[in-house]
Formats: C-alpha cells, structure tokens, sequence
C-alpha cells in the first residue's frame, strides 16, 4: 500500500508539520521528534512552539496558551487524519493579518499592485512534501507544482543536468521577516522592493514557485544564466509547467531573475 504524501497544514499564524520529516539537533530533540507525529511552528519567525505526543501536548516556548493563533492551529491539528475534516487542495487561507503587515511598511495593496502588475497570493491550506532543497531543509509544494518538479528533475538528470531546489513556499510572515531583516541592515523598503516582492505579493506565497540553482552555484545569483542548467530549463521548462517569471526587464520592476520558475495550475505534464 503506497504511503500517503507528507504535508503541511496552514492556519493563519502558526504551521502545523509532521515531525518525521525534522531532523535533531540535539539528543533532546531527538527524543521529542521520536515521539512526536506533529510540530507547532510560529510563521513570522519560525519558532516551534509545542509538539503533539502520544499523551497530549508538549510545549517548547513557555505560556503556549497565550500564543496568538494557538486555537485555529489546534482545530485544524485535531482535524488530521479525520476524513472529511481537511480542507481540499484548492482552498486557500483568509488574507486577515496580511494588511497589518503591509501598513507596517507603508504599502497601500491596491496601489502596489497597480504599480507592480503583480497579484497578491493567498496562503494554501496545505501543501505536499517535494522532497529538500539544496540544504536538506524540507521542501512544501502545491500537489501539482511538487509532482511537476520532480518530474522536470529527473528528466533534466537523465540529460546530465543536476538541478536543486533553493526554496520553495513562504508564508507572508517569511516574506515580512525578509524586510525586516534587510530594513534592519539599513535598506530602504524601496531598495528591497526591487529585489523582493512586497509581503502578499511574492510567488512563492502560492506554492507554485520554484528558486532553482544547480550544484557549485551560489544560491539566487545571476550567473546561473551561464550554467547547463539554467539552458536546460530554458528548453524544457514550459514542458512541464514552468515560466520564467522575472526575465530582464520585467513590467513588475524586480531584478532579472534566472533563478525564479513558476509552476501554472493549469498546466499539464
């Protein structure tokens, strides 16, 4: 009997993974994963924050229950594994909480997109696993655009072409914590915004976009344009779904990125 795909479920502050997919950091850790089937992990900086244990729940920050968000992650946490509980693969979490991150850089949304031309991106309820990126992290993909990727993999190995996968989803917390990261290095919300898609507005919110590179290139660099691999995928990507969404000179105003596919939900493999 084939063993049902691993995924990560989505509430609006905090994602719910399932622990076999982590790796220990300490004998502690390894204790905990070895007993745990689910991990509570905060959004905006990646913070785990309880453990689901044979004999309940354990917490790994201290006053769990005051943590925001704690309440719909535990509805859709009791809702695993209940069939008919889970939501489909096309339903996509409420954008609540997304405004607050917008006017905490100053962005108006509407007019942003007007002078971007980007779409704003909702948070799918669950994503599969697609495998690991480049660093062994684990890799969370819409069902479609994971199946697609690792068919476009293996067909570009068996032509000698060794593609990785750099990153995959991020939540519009992630994207906030890239701003504020960068803020705090002293660029302006300008400067990031040509090289960063405002919180909302990235691809990689929708589960569909791929940050690619291939083994000896640094990570979301130009020069992947001179690599067999980036070649490769510019002959054979749109086979299996994938555009190039950033090319030189794009409407949007971000950087050429050679680095940054996109899988289309309407495309078929």
């Amino acid at each position: 009997m084939r063993n049902a795909p691993l995924r990560l479920y989505n509430s609006p502050q905090i994602e719910i993974l399932p622990a076999s997919v982590l790796r220990a950091r300490s004998n502690r850790d390894a204790r905990t994963l070895a007993r745990a089937d689910w991990l509570l992990r905060r959004k905006s900086d990646g913070q785990y924050l309880a453990a689901r244990l044979p004999d309940g729940l354990m917490p790994l920050v201290s006053r769990l229950p005051d943590e925001p968000g704690l309440v719909a992650a535990l509805r859709v946490l009791d809702g695993i594994g209940l069939r008919g509980q889970l939501p489909t693969a096309s339903t996509l979490l409420p954008l609540d909480g997304l405004l607050a991150l917008l006017q905490q850089l100053a962005l108006d949304p509407q007019q942003y997109a007007r002078d971007s031309g980007l779409a704003l991106c909702a948070e799918p309820a669950w994503l599969e696993l697609a495998g690991r990126d480049r660093w062994q992290r684990p890799l969370w993909l819409t069902r479609r655009a994971g199946q697609s990727w690792q068919q476009m993999r293996r067909a570009a190995a068996n032509d000698g072409v060794s593609l990785e996968a750099i990153s995959g989803y991020r939540s519009h917390a992630y994207q906030a914590g890239i701003f504020a990261r960068k803020q705090a290095r002293g660029l302006s919300v300008e400067q990031i915004l040509t090289v960063n898609a405002a919180p909302g507005f990235s691809e990689h919110h929708s589960g569909r976009a791929l940050d690619i590179g291939t083994p000896g290139e640094p990570a979301a660099e130009e020069s992947f344009e001179a690599t067999p691999a980036f070649a490769w995928l510019t002959a054979h990507a749109g086979r299996y779904g994938f555009g190039l969404s950033y090319p030189r000179d794009n409407p949007h105003g971000i950087v050429y990125e050679p680095w940054h596919w996109c899988h289309q939900p309407s495309a078929t493999v």
